[in-house]
């Protein structure tokens, strides 16, 4: 299977990286192209990947093509290519927020009918730990969606949802590294306010941050039960908790979800 990226910035650099590290795919069944040609030989000579001088040469050589794109580029680029992806028919898949499967199918042309993927990774694909949501639209075989879900586990976990919980999915999954980010340098600046030295505080605290994750992951228990093991009557936990609701810590990382989710749909509403 030779896939293709249009587009090789951050995220489909770790995407491509990924799949290399993890043996999924060999370097020399991935293709790139970009606008920026000098800067995609170099990618492709560091990375072993085929070089594509353009859009189309690509897409004439590969079974699967990634839209790694900004989505005000859809409309440039999708048209320009329809009469290669009708002839040629690859699988197409999208990492772009905001750009539905319908807008997708639209722009490649509504009297044909592709197998079109649409994923919603997140920034920490950068090191193999992204969060990635997958959809698709009827026309996926199952053999198809089995090698995407790979190629998004090779670079962390991908699960399969609804297209319409795509916003929530961002709230939660696709925003939530900058929540945790906040949420470590807080730590680390209290640890900083009581006298720590704050680069000290802050490995601590991303430490702590990264096992508890992995203990809800690994322990399949829900985070209160978890909560209540670490929380000893009377003790240090259970003041911090109390710390936190007095100045509504649940319902304000809420707000954050629910602020998250209206601003996608804003920006998908002027996608479609």
């Amino acid at each position: 299977m030779k896939v293709g990226f249009i587009g090789t910035g951050n995220m489909a650099s770790a995407i491509i990286k990924g799949m290399i590290t993890k043996g999924f795919l060999p370097p020399s069944d991935i293709y790139v192209s970009s606008l920026q040609l000098p800067k995609l030989k170099k990618f492709a000579e560091e990375t072993g990947t085929t070089f594509c001088s353009s859009n189309a040469e690509l897409v004439a050589q590969v079974d699967v093509i990634i839209l790694a794109v900004k989505p005000n580029l859809f409309q440039e680029i999708l048209p320009a290519l329809q009469p290669i992806i009708q002839d040629r028919n690859p699988l197409i898949v999208s990492i772009a927020a905001g750009v539905s499967l319908e807008k997708i199918q639209r722009l490649l042309g509504d009297n044909h009918t592709n197998s079109i993927v649409r994923v919603m990774p997140n920034v920490n694909a950068m090191i193999g730990e992204s969060m990635s949501a997958v959809s698709k639209n009827d026309y996926v075989t199952p053999a198809q969606m089995d090698f995407v879900l790979g190629m998004f586990n090779a670079v962390g976990l991908a699960i399969e949802i609804e297209e319409r919980y795509f916003s929530i999915f961002i709230g939660i999954a696709g925003s939530a590294p900058a929540y945790a980010y906040l949420f470590i340098d807080s730590l680390a600046r209290g640890a900083l306010k009581a006298g720590m030295n704050k680069e000290q505080a802050t490995r601590i605290a991303a430490q702590a941050v990264l096992g508890s994750a992995k203990m809800i992951l690994e322990s399949n228990e829900a985070p209160w039960v978890l909560i209540d093991k670490v929380c000893s009557p009377g003790g240090t936990t259970i003041a911090g908790i109390s710390a936190l609701e007095d100045r509504n810590f649940i319902s304000t990382v809420m707000h954050a979800v629910e602020a998250t989710i209206q601003r996608d749909e804003e920006i998908a509403a002027k996608q479609s």
